[in-house]
């Protein structure tokens, strides 16, 4: 089962690390890893969500979304998108960003770096808006109770994050962007850290707009395959389910590629914070893209979702970290290594919460216990 759901992935990784190896020597072998464990680690509960949905899916629809999908979350998102980036911020081309990044390492690696607020400040926004959503959502199940309860409360304020976002949008423009990094010196780059920003706050505003468009689209649906199924169980006739459920299917299929695509854009823009090079972003994103897919597979055919709950908390804070290291690195250089090492920690941590919590409530049910102790089991640290 684990050969035939992850040999695909199998097979890339010992491809891709070969490649980066070739390419740049092990520098480049652990920056494709640390990469590749970023991916994995921050599209966890991308996958876990995925499964919830697919499972719903007739055969035909999961094929389409594990083929097609694939195609536009490899090549797609993790290899052409980290291109474009670098061919705006920089103002090149993308035939000619990818040349230079070739051809002439030396003179891209001077656009990058001069580049490199506006797609810190891009890529920070985006980061910091999906982590402030998360934490001012009031969940039932809190991995860092005292963190997290009275933040949910402060959530109920409409536009909260957007708001901070913006202040914090403005602190980095006064005090990072006078003096970011430019090639040769610093430079002032308060405008364009300004434009930026906003940038990543309207991208962050229309993918969640249509993700959400297309989540009520499918509640519709699915109420009306629901009320169709109920008459027809009134009038004794069989229900048409296949015509209802290509429906529901369609639209889930649109909203599982507008929710890959958003959570997509935090590893491809926290990739930023490793490395600039295209050729191991483009080898780490890739691998870690595939295991999501086959993580992904795999949940559907086991029937069963993962039983860590605390991983979807550690990847968000892990999105905040990166969130608030690109912003940092608008001035300061940060080792890429302590940035890599920061989501591996807090998933790590965040697992072992997990284990915790799950050997907690086993011991309650074993011992008799009532369902307030489970409760408070259930609500983390």
């Amino acid at each position: 089962m684990i050969l035939k759901t992850f040999g695909w992935s199998f097979a890339v990784t010992a491809a891709g690390l070969v490649a980066a190896v070739f390419y740049g020597g092990w520098q480049a072998f652990g920056i494709v890893a640390i990469l590749s464990v970023l991916e994995i680690s921050l599209s966890f509960d991308n996958a876990v969500i995925n499964a919830g949905i697919l499972k719903k899916m007739s055969e035909f629809w999961q094929k389409i979304f594990l083929t097609i999908g694939v195609i536009i979350a490899v090549f797609g998102m993790r290899l052409v998108f980290p291109v474009v980036i670098v061919a705006i911020s920089a103002q090149l081309g993308p035939i000619e960003a990818i040349d230079l990044s070739f051809n002439d390492p030396d003179k891209y690696k001077e656009l990058v770096t001069d580049a490199h607020p506006s797609i810190a400040s891009f890529g920070g926004m985006f980061l910091l808006m999906i982590f402030l959503d998360f934490i001012f959502e009031d969940r039932d199940i809190k991995w860092l109770g005292w963190i997290e309860r009275p933040l949910a409360k402060l959530g109920k304020v409409d536009m909260l994050s957007v708001c901070i976002a913006l202040i914090v949008l403005l602190i980095s423009a006064m005090w990072f962007a006078p003096q970011a990094h430019q090639h040769g010196g610093h430079a002032d780059k308060a405008e364009t850290v300004l434009l930026a920003g906003i940038a990543g706050l309207i991208t962050y505003l229309v993918v969640g707009g249509l993700s959400g468009y297309f989540e009520n689209k499918l509640e519709e649906e699915e109420e009306r395959e629901h009320e169709a199924e109920e008459a027809a169980k009134k009038a004794g006739k069989p229900v048409s389910a296949v015509v209802v459920v290509g429906k529901a299917a369609f639209f889930m299929f649109l909203y599982l590629e507008v929710l890959d695509a958003s959570f997509s854009f935090d590893g491809v823009i926290g990739a930023f914070a490793i490395t600039n090079e295209i050729v191991l972003m483009a080898l780490g994103l890739g691998i870690g893209a595939m295991y999501v897919r086959s993580l992904t597979v795999y949940l559907v055919r086991q029937g069963t979702l993962d039983d860590y709950v605390y991983l979807e908390h550690g990847a968000h804070y892990a999105i905040g970290a990166l969130a608030g290291i690109l912003l940092v690195t608008i001035r300061f250089e940060i080792n890429e290594i302590i940035t890599g090492l920061v989501g591996v920690v807090l998933i790590a941590w965040s697992f072992w919460s997990s284990v915790r919590r799950n050997k907690a409530i086993a011991a309650a049910e074993g011992d008799g216990g009532d369902s307030s102790s489970k409760a408070e089991v259930s609500s983390g640290v």
